[in-house]
């Protein structure tokens, strides 16, 4: 069979720049296909803590930067471009982007997930001015004055003890009565004397004219309204998988995350996915690495296979 790439990683988050080394360490020629820069989320991480074996916290940008060039270094190859399409033709997969098509033996879809929106009133027009889904990002913007957290995961607890080291009193709101993040992230930020946490909590509608100058909050158990000044608000509500590029045969569940077996290998020969993008009930950085890495470990096999090279 004749493809440009035996393995071809769509998307460069931790799962594809996983993927890419270890695809590219098997010997594969190995494709990186991504349309802005190489780190996905791990890209606004302040201080990345708990990756294992990293004692000093490093900035998610520098630790996408070294993972890119690791991958770089055993020999995959990276493509800016965008892509629009994933199809298979004939037992070779066609991706079609912005640069032309590139064909593989085998893909992995390492998209990702993108923030999940509130729906209150004010956030779309008050998007970049004030409503923020990225606290290093903007955060800064605001220092000296109020802000407030929406919530209650992981993400939440850490953005919300990034800002309380800028902001005059960072409130959190979550719509439960308890936070889902780990304990132990959870327990830093109710330890946090500028951060005051309100649960069962909902932002009713985000205010101002140019920019956010404050927010309505409701309690979800008395209905109690109450208005609340506030610079900027920050969402971190969960993310919705980034899928639209699976072929329409690969199966997904009813939020759009693909399925995969424990090979990272959907109902479809030769497709993979890993990371924040296939169903999961753990996303973090070191479980996106590792869907990466089993993923290409699983695409070497297969091609192996299809070379009639399968090891038995």
């Amino acid at each position: 069979m004749n493809a440009d790439f035996d393995l071809a990683i769509v998307g460069a988050g931790a799962a594809g720049l996983s993927a890419a080394q270890y695809g590219a360490r098997a010997a594969l020629r190995t494709v990186v296909i991504e349309e802005m820069a190489p780190g996905g989320q791990a890209l606004v991480i302040d201080k990345l803590e708990n990756y294992p074996g990293i004692l000093e916290p490093v900035t998610g940008f520098d630790f996408a930067d070294l993972m890119r060039a690791q991958a770089e270094r055993f020999g995959a190859e990276f493509r800016t471009t965008s892509a629009s399409a994933i199809r298979k033709e004939g037992g070779i997969f066609v991706i079609e982007t912005s640069d032309g098509p590139v064909t593989a033996l085998a893909v992995v879809l390492a998209t990702g997930a993108k923030h999940r929106h509130l729906g209150a009133p004010g956030e779309e027009e008050l998007q970049g001015r004030g409503v923020s889904y990225c606290a290093t990002c903007d955060g800064p913007f605001f220092k000296g004055k109020p802000m407030l957290v929406v919530g209650g995961g992981d993400a939440a607890c850490d953005e919300a003890k990034f800002l309380s080291k800028l902001a005059s009193r960072v409130i959190m709101v979550h719509r439960k009565d308890r936070f889902r993040a780990q304990k132990a992230v959870a327990e830093r930020v109710l330890s946090d004397p500028n951060i005051e946490v309100r649960f069962d909590t909902v932002v009713e509608r985000i205010e101002g004219t140019k920019q956010v100058e404050g927010v309505t909050l409701k309690n979800v158990k008395t209905g109690e309204t109450v208005r609340v000044d506030v610079a900027a608000v920050f969402v971190f509500v969960g993310s919705i998988p980034q899928t639209a590029l699976a072929p329409e045969s690969v199966a997904k569940d009813e939020s759009g995350s693909v399925f995969t077996d424990e090979r990272m290998e959907t109902n479809l020969k030769g497709f993979f996915a890993a990371g924040d993008v296939r169903v999961t009930p753990f996303r973090q950085v070191v479980t996106s690495a590792s869907d990466g890495a089993v993923a290409a470990h699983c695409a070497s096999q297969y091609i192996d296979e299809l070379r009639g090279q399968a090891y038995v």
